[in-house]
């Protein structure tokens, strides 16, 4: 990719990207907030992933930005990697300070933010994406990949290529994104836990009401004549029944699955540990809006949902809930 890079919303994921793309040889800036921008100034930027490799960036060896005017006026490609709450004000940001020329590439969680860049930005190339895996902020500039998977962007989108990325294109991406909801679904449960992926999906209790909100988001899918994309060998349709099964046979279908390392939790429990505003209105808010419009019932994505809205008003992280307190909806 020729000429500059931009990681419109350099947090968890656009930090990681961006510091991959910049070791690849990319010219790259990233547009963080105030916190991020000291936090890399003092420290640089240190990636590590579940593979066991570790990638450093020396403190000023990458651009960062916090003024949107600065970072976005050269911009040939821009990648939004803000939550999806804040995609239409940075949509904003792009079409007042990004040449009319420069290219957009939602690497955001959700099925509608390439949709609401596209109708703020009308005219431009903007096309969709989407991170597989999962990237934890440990501090002082430290950023680690604990799940595995590809970046996937949409066919004809300008080329990317990175170390330690796969990044691939695909031509439908209303199936790819469907998936990946359907993967997201756990976010939620994993936040209100507040245990690891790992802990809390060895527990067939958790397991069987993540398998219950899956089952009313494929149905939704199936109803919309979406066929969600699957991530790797075993089918999205068919999680629901894996999920279900005994601790020991989930143990030995799960290998073939994604890879998770023993410390990896969700970017949601990282939002309310952190007093952030979630995605949950893009995840399950978006199963229960959609599903809504066609007369389909969401109990189960709506306790979710509800649970963690109570979460983010208390203000106190995780709830640390325990499967019981969500089991209204499966009775």
């Amino acid at each position: 990719m020729q000429g500059k890079i931009v990681i419109a919303g350099a947090g968890s994921i656009g930090c990681f990207i961006g510091g991959l793309l910049s070791l690849g040889g990319a010219d790259v800036v990233l547009l963080a907030r105030p916190r991020i921008a000291d936090e890399l100034g003092r420290h640089g930027l240190t990636l590590t992933s579940l593979e066991g490799w570790t990638e450093e960036l020396a403190p000023g060896a990458l651009a960062v930005e916090t003024d949107p005017a600065t970072a976005l006026r050269e911009a040939s490609l821009v990648l939004v990697t803000v939550k999806s709450g804040a995609t239409a004000e940075m949509a904003t940001l792009i079409a007042a300070h990004a040449p009319a020329s420069a290219a957009v590439i939602s690497l955001q969680n959700g099925l509608a933010n390439a949709d609401v860049l596209r109708a703020a930005l009308p005219g431009r190339r903007v096309h969709a994406g989407m991170v597989s895996f999962n990237v934890l902020h440990r501090g002082e500039g430290r950023f680690h990949r604990g799940t595995s998977g590809p970046v996937i962007v949409e066919a004809g989108a300008p080329p990317l290529s990175a170390p330690h990325l796969d990044i691939l294109q695909h031509a439908e991406m209303r199936a790819v994104l469907a998936g990946k909801l359907v993967y997201n679904l756990n976010n939620a449960l994993n936040a209100l836990s507040g245990l690891t992926l790992r802990e809390q999906l060895a527990d067939r209790r958790w397991r069987r009401i993540l398998a219950a909100a899956q089952d009313e988001a494929l149905r939704l899918f199936r109803a919309e004549g979406i066929e969600p994309w699957s991530l790797g060998k075993v089918p999205v349709t068919r999680f629901p029944a894996i999920l279900r099964l005994p601790d020991f046979l989930f143990r030995l279908v799960s290998r073939r699955g994604v890879r998770i390392d023993a410390s990896a939790r969700s970017s949601m429990w990282e939002d309310l540990e952190r007093g952030r505003r979630t995605e949950i209105d893009e995840l399950q808010g978006a199963v229960i809006t959609r599903a809504a419009a066609l007369d389909l019932p969401t109990p189960v994505n709506r306790a979710i949902a509800d649970a963690v809205r109570a979460a983010e008003a208390a203000g106190a992280g995780s709830p640390k809930l325990l499967p019981g307190d969500l089991a209204g909806p499966l009775s």
